[in-house]
């Protein structure tokens, strides 16, 4: 009986590769359409800031994130063709897939993969919006969703941003007795490489990681160790520096100003109830677990960083021509990426409750009817994407 199962769950991973690697080539195809748009604004077929961002490095030489090197040299090394560089962002969807599997499988504490934790992972790279035109009626633009496939440099900060939470999740557990000198350059490198990308992780990954360190040093953590993981950020802080030069500096005319709901309101209905909407799932499960929330320190750090990101994005916006692209948005998005992740976990748990049976069975299917609404929402939206319509569609 053992092996049926195993072998079952062998084959059931195998298919699930197999729907992961269409999906990739399906990616392929909507990047290249993505890169190979005119520099028109009126455009609204395979609508991106792909060709833009090409046009900023390949044209104007401007180097702005860490992904500027990597498609000029994908540019070069195929033909001054952009080809490679949708090759470059497929390949890094389908990593964030293998990535969110490995971090479900810390979570749900599973050894390898398997059918549940690669699904899973496959599932949560494709939810939406849970979309009521009531709200807004664009599918995308009215709501904030961790998932998004029209702008490069959030695509490789995500692929970035996840290696750097899995290795924050091993580093952690132990850091309170040894923080070796690989440890703190392997998560201090990622940090680094990520915040290159687009400095919006750490953005709230480090004011969330203040805050738990200085609880851990109030339990009597060893200073030298509080200090040591604390330190992981600070190069990656250099880069941001850099960064806040390029895009804030006195010649550019850009800047930034204190706007509470300003870029939420731009395209919802409802503004508060879109809001809602963008994490019905994660807020479903947190209503039937609150008791855990102050006693499962991991699920209470990635809330956090939604509620930091939250604020980042409902107060701060960008003056200047820049001030309707919704930039400080990137960090609250992949903060909601990453509670989905973690409320996953929290779903599956509620299974396994000895206590108030039917209160938890009720809970599991009541959100599972929520998450599959927003699986669907995430495949309607990426199969118009495929046919070209604008990331701007309505209902």
């Amino acid at each position: 009986m053992k092996e049926t199962i195993r072998k079952t769950s062998k084959y059931a991973v195998a298919f699930l590769w197999a729907a992961i690697l269409v999906y990739g080539g399906m990616c392929l195809y909507l990047f290249y359409m993505q890169s190979v748009q005119p520099l028109d604004y009126d455009n609204r077929y395979f609508q991106s800031d792909l060709p833009y961002h090409i046009s900023m490095i390949v044209d104007d030489g401007w180097y702005y994130s860490f992904t500027a090197y990597a498609y000029q040299l994908l540019y070069w090394l195929g033909g001054k063709k952009t080809i490679l560089i949708a090759l470059f962002l497929a390949v890094v969807t389908v990593a964030c897939i293998g990535l969110t599997d490995g971090l479900l499988r810390r979570i749900l504490k599973r050894e390898r993969t398997d059918a549940l934790t690669l699904g899973a992972a496959f599932a949560l790279n494709l939810v939406m919006p849970f979309f009521w035109s009531y709200a807004g009626a664009y599918r995308y633009v009215s709501y904030q969703s961790g998932n998004l496939w029209h702008n490069s440099t959030y695509q490789c900060m995500k692929l970035a941003a996840l290696a750097a939470m899995l290795y924050y999740e091993k580093m952690e557990e132990g850091y309170r007795e040894k923080i070796s000198l690989r440890q703190w350059l392997a998560l201090a490198g990622i940090l680094f490489l990520c915040t290159g990308i687009k400095p919006s992780f750490l953005t709230v990954f480090a004011p969330m990681l203040a805050v738990k360190l200085l609880a851990d040093l109030c339990r009597r953590v060893p200073f030298r160790q509080v200090f040591l993981l604390g330190s992981t950020v600070l190069p990656a802080c250099g880069v941001i520096l850099w960064q806040n030069m390029v895009l804030f500096g006195a010649d550019t005319g850009h800047g930034m100003t204190f706007s509470p709901w300003y870029t939420f309101s731009l395209h919802a209905n409802r503004t508060k109830l879109a809001v809602l909407c963008s994490i019905a799932f994660p807020l479903t499960i947190l209503l039937f677990s609150l008791k855990d929330l102050l006693r499962d320190r991991r699920y209470l750090f990635v809330w956090g960083m939604t509620g930091v990101g939250f604020l980042e994005a409902l107060c701060l916006v960008e003056t200047g021509s820049r001030s309707r692209d919704g930039n400080f948005l990137w960090g609250y998005c992949f903060a909601i990426f990453l509670v989905f992740v973690y409320s996953f976990g929290k779903w599956i748990s509620f299974l396994k409750r000895k206590t108030h049976i039917l209160l938890y069975r009720l809970a599991f299917g009541v959100s599972g009817c929520v998450l599959a609404y927003q699986l669907f929402c995430g495949i309607c939206f990426f199969a118009r994407l495929l046919q070209g319509e604008t990331y701007f569609m309505m209902g």
